[in-house]
């Protein structure tokens, strides 16, 4: 089994190596691909050093079996026929396919299966946000159909890469120290603060990153349920969390949603609340599953529940996710 990763140097591409490493996912050799500024870079995989190439318009893919790419829409949009002309299975991490109807668009706990049909060799793994809302929503539409979503989302700095990350870091020590406050890789200040804007505005109002909750929802879901988003940036360093209302078809209990959570596949149940025990950002960054607590009637909707959800953005949000997404082709017997 050959495998690449394309993006080495991103937050995303150093959560892929944790994660096959992690995981024992089977490689006999491991590839990576980087840009101008990335390659000459090593990286220590396995105890072995591997040196990140610069990604080309070559053969250097010929072989490969699996490419995760996580260094942007472009660079996948550019580099998807290369990568792909060989037969290697392209896990893409961007935004660049995820609507496209040729184009499988996959999180395992749901449509596994819809990864098998990848006519241009090409699997999309979804926003990270959708990704950890639709882990357990999959749990609630087992026990009825979902018809509304409405979600508030909290999401960290890791969102935006290693970079905001390092800045969100850098604002807190320059406030400590009272210097001007670096701002570079947000519209304002994030230390502090919180910011109700991800991604662009669309003309509809809502953001990009609202859009792609609508749209890649009901894709992965294969449902008609519409899901109205708010995405806020705030001040946390890794981990998103989200505060989430639907509407079912009839009416589902806190007892048998909370049971359904407890049953379900890459979910957590913490629930707790008399005993201050709910999912928090500070104590789940690392963890693999989705992580559920606040469950409960919503009041303004008879058919409604409540809850709230936090998930680590990189892992379950990005790296996980794709390499979970091989893990099923391997599985059933569909690669390598």
């Amino acid at each position: 089994m050959r495998v690449a990763i394309v993006g080495a140097s991103g937050a995303v591409g150093q959560e892929f190596l944790r994660v096959l490493e992690e995981r024992d996912f089977p490689i006999d050799e491991l590839l990576l691909f980087g840009s101008q500024r990335s390659a000459g870079t090593k990286y220590t995989f396995r105890g072995k050093e591997i040196e990140v190439k610069l990604l080309q318009h070559n053969d250097d893919f010929k072989g490969v079996d699996i490419a995760f790419t996580s260094a942007g829409g472009g660079t996948s949009k550019e580099f998807a026929e290369t990568i792909t002309k060989h037969g290697a299975v392209m896990i893409d991490n961007s935004s660049a396919f995820r609507m496209d109807e040729d184009v499988p668009l996959v999180v395992p706990e749901c449509n596994a299966e819809d990864a098998l049909d990848r006519p241009r060799g090409i699997i999309a793994n979804p926003n990270c946000t959708t990704i950890m809302m639709v882990v357990v929503l999959q749990c609630l539409e087992r026990l009825s159909h979902i018809r509304r979503i409405h979600v508030a989302s909290y999401q960290a700095a890791s969102g935006a890469g290693a970079a905001a990350m390092a800045e969100l870091e850098q604002q807190y020590r320059e406030l400590l120290e009272d210097k001007p406050v670096t701002v570079n890789k947000f519209a304002y200040q994030l230390a502090y603060n919180v910011i109700p804007q991800i991604d662009v505005f669309t003309d509809n109002g809502y953001t990009k990153e609202e859009m792609k909750m609508f749209n890649e929802t009901k894709k992965i879901m294969h449902t008609d349920a519409a899901c109205s988003a708010m995405c806020v940036r705030v001040p946390s360093l890794r981990s998103h969390s989200e505060a989430v209302w639907v509407e079912t078809e009839k009416p589902v209990s806190p007892e048998e949603f909370a049971q359904a959570v407890k049953d379900g596949e890459g979910v957590q149940l913490l629930d707790d609340p008399a005993n201050k025990v709910y999912p928090m950002p500070l104590f789940l960054a690392g963890k693999d599953d989705v992580y559920v607590g606040r469950i409960r009637k919503d009041l303004a909707n008879e058919n409604g529940l409540t809850f709230w959800l936090v998930g680590d953005q990189i892992k379950k949000g990005a790296a996980l996710n794709a390499v979970q997404i091989a893990e099923y082709l391997i599985k059933v017997g569909n690669i390598g």
